[in-house]
């Protein structure tokens, strides 16, 4: 029976979790691969913290890059995280040393996934990141595999579960931005610094590679982004009343062989399938030719989910099958021309906070006739006690630049009290 050695480089919550996934289960996944996996040696930064998982002497590699130079290793597994430092130094050196690698690194792939998968193609060895991707969602493998007769023309979805959590339970429990996200770093959905996952950055990350894969693009930089942190209550409550719910989604599109990647929170229609996901779940929407739409929901995050998308990259590379790392070979893949979202159209929410009084509506609604957008519905709340109105606007399809624009000549307005709002609507 053949062997493949394994060495796991970061111990944190996943890694101990996959450590002892693979130490309790070397005998199912043997039979299932027809190959031993065996873990040969581990590596952390803190080698004194205090883990439930047994680790031998022997196992344990003083400097964590070893493991790309030692001849008894076949596969590293990279659990460090981020996109520079020793992530990026050991996946590099471990591929041009021609070890097999498996990583849950978002932020490495998408910054440097074209570099690496050339370097492994040359060298003829497996780079696999299912665990980059929406965790216990298989979404690469589908893509890599089981949509492979299809030309994609749209994936979205639902891509960050701490933000998903953070919107779907502001709305049910009738909280704030604040209060839901304190409770979500307690519960461990969110991180201590959830900045990434707040400002869009996290669900940037993973369109990205989705996008590459779905198109057989390089991966592209350009791409609208856009966080939930300026969503309250107000928006929140609005958003019911006119029959949508407010998701962070991400969008990758081919329209007129142009891509148009974009991340931002969006106004959903309440019956829509989409916005029944709630909690830290995630959803990946594909429209192809000819499978139509496919969707695959699952938990986004987490040692378990994780842990399930490792396993079949660690299945994968026991089979003994070498793959392109973007499905094709380098020389195949496409450069793409991508666009930014300022032509595109969409229907949106603006709302403004202004002062009481005569002519600011006409005021506002002049600005919206001068840019070229027309209103489809207005509402109006007036707080007599503060002398103040919200002004909710939705509007018809217009182009995105144009709705950016009357959103700047309104804030410099005197009448205004608060920034104004602007969330795009997605009415499929």
């Amino acid at each position: 029976m053949k062997k493949l050695n394994i060495a796991i480089i970061g111990l944190g919550n996943i890694g101990s979790h996959l450590f002892d996934y693979l130490s309790d289960n070397k005998k199912f996944l043997t039979e299932k691969n027809n190959c031993i996996p065996i873990v040969k040696y581990v590596s952390a930064k803190n080698k004194k913290k205090k883990r439930k998982i047994k680790i031998k002497k022997d196992q344990w590699l003083s400097n964590y890059l070893d493991s790309t130079k030692l001849k008894d290793v076949d596969l590293i597994i990279e659990l460090i995280g981020g996109a520079e430092g020793p992530a990026k130094k050991l996946v590099f050196q471990a591929l041009k040393n021609k070890k097999h690698v498996v990583t849950a690194n978002k932020a490495l792939i998408a910054k440097y996934g074209d570099q690496l998968a050339k370097i492994a193609e040359k060298n003829r060895v497996n780079l696999e990141f299912e665990a980059s991707v929406c965790g216990g969602v298989p979404i690469i493998r589908s893509l890599k595999e089981g949509l492979i007769a299809n030309k994609i023309s749209k994936i979205y979805g639902i891509f960050n579960g701490t933000s998903n959590y953070i919107l779907s339970t502001m709305d049910k429990q009738n909280k704030s931005f604040n209060e839901v996200l304190s409770d979500a770093t307690k519960l461990g959905y969110a991180e201590t610094n959830p900045t990434a996952d707040l400002n869009g950055d996290d669900v940037s990350s993973k369109l990205k590679i989705l996008s590459s894969l779905c198109f057989n693009s390089f991966l592209n930089n350009k791409i609208y982004v856009e966080g939930i942190k300026d969503i309250d209550k107000a928006d929140i409550n609005n958003a019911n009343t006119l029959g949508y719910k407010i998701k962070l989604l991400g969008f990758a599109e081919l329209l007129n062989k142009k891509i148009y990647q974009r991340v931002h929170p969006t106004l959903i229609k309440k019956d829509s399938y989409v916005a029944s996901i709630d909690g830290v779940l995630n959803a990946v929407i594909v429209d192809g030719t000819p499978v139509g739409q496919s969707t695959i929901q699952g938990e986004g995050a987490g040692p378990a989910a994780t842990t399930s998308a490792l396993i079949s990259d660690i299945s994968s590379i026991l089979r003994g099958n070498i793959k392109f790392p973007f499905s094709l070979s380098n020389k195949e893949r496409k450069k793409l021309k991508f666009s930014d979202i300022s032509n595109r159209s969409f229907s949106a929410y603006l709302r403004f906070e202004v002062i009481d009084k005569p002519g600011v509506l006409s005021n506002i609604t002049n600005i919206f006739s001068k840019n070229k957008v027309s209103i489809k519905r207005l509402v109006q709340n007036p707080d007599k006690n503060k002398r103040s109105s919200s002004i909710i606007i939705i509007t018809h399809n217009s182009k995105d630049k144009y709705l950016k624009k009357i959103l700047k000549i309104v804030a410099k307005k005197n009448y205004v009290k608060r920034k104004p709002k602007l969330i795009r609507i997605d009415d499929n």
